[in-house]
């Protein structure tokens, strides 16, 4: 297991615990205790957990919300196929809103380097909106996808511009898709996520849109997070993987939203 996949795996834990000990993390990790205390070791010296007599204890950004770049190998396999999906579903010539997350930015590569997208001429493509950092970074090197990056306060968790200077730029604004990465995703509460002020300019993409997508591992169906991003009457699709449960897509598909399982 590389450094990073261990770093997440600690971190999840203590997240969903609380604490952690060396031992039990030895035992979980299947990695020695010399190393298990310097992974310790350097998330504390990130901030990211507190050190104690023999193990560690949470720290209040775990406890929240965990750093994108230690969320980037959860998953991974299954994100991969749902930003695959989501992204073949976009035409040609598409205006299309992205926010931030690890499974945008999949469908941010994967609009990037699409065959078919790359014979049309500079910013013919696809016009990308979106208030994330990394995807503007990935994007802005292809001449055929026109990236339009709104303003705002960089959180540094999740790389996205938040605040009044972002939900200005979008209502200006007008997108034929957006494609959103959440939280949670609850047929009775919607589309949400943990942070208030990622939630408002999600929301307001969302708003901007014609068709909203939410592309979602199947560990966030059927899941309640704290700011709501749309209700589920505004979601046209979701695209997640084949592990949901069939009862927890019957409940979105009786409100008529599309569950799309890759």
């Amino acid at each position: 297991m590389k450094a990073h996949e261990r770093w997440t795996r600690l971190l999840e834990v203590l997240a969903e615990e609380g604490s952690l000990s060396v031992t039990d993390a030895v035992e979980r990790l299947g990695a020695s205790q010399a190393t298990v205390r310097r992974d310790m070791d350097e998330l504390a010296r990130q901030q990211l957990l507190t050190r104690t007599r023999g193990g560690a204890v949470a720290g209040g950004t775990v406890s929240y919300d965990l750093p994108l770049r230690y969320k980037t190998s959860r998953r991974a396999d299954e994100k991969q196929r749902i930003a695959r999906a989501a992204a073949e579903a976009i035409p040609p010539g598409a205006i299309v809103g992205l926010n931030g997350g690890t499974t945008t930015s999949e469908v941010a590569r994967e609009l990037a380097v699409r065959a078919d997208l790359r014979e049309h001429g500079p910013g013919e493509a696809l016009t990308i909106v979106t208030n994330a950092i990394n995807i503007a970074n990935e994007l802005a090197v292809r001449p055929h996808i026109k990236t339009v990056v709104i303003g705002g306060v960089a959180r540094s968790n999740s790389y996205e511009l938040t605040g009044a200077f972002a939900a200005a730029v979008l209502s200006h604004l007008s997108l034929d898709y957006a494609i959103l990465g959440v939280n949670a995703v609850h047929p009775d509460f919607g589309a949400a996520c943990h942070d208030e002020g990622e939630a408002m300019v999600n929301r307001a993409i969302a708003e901007r849109a014609e068709r909203v997508v939410v592309v979602a591992d199947s560990t966030k169906l059927g899941r309640r997070a704290f700011a709501q991003v749309c209700p589920t009457a505004d979601i046209a699709r979701i695209v997640t993987d084949r592990e949901v449960p069939e009862d927890v897509a019957e409940r979105f598909t009786g409100r008529d939203v599309e569950v799309v399982r890759v």
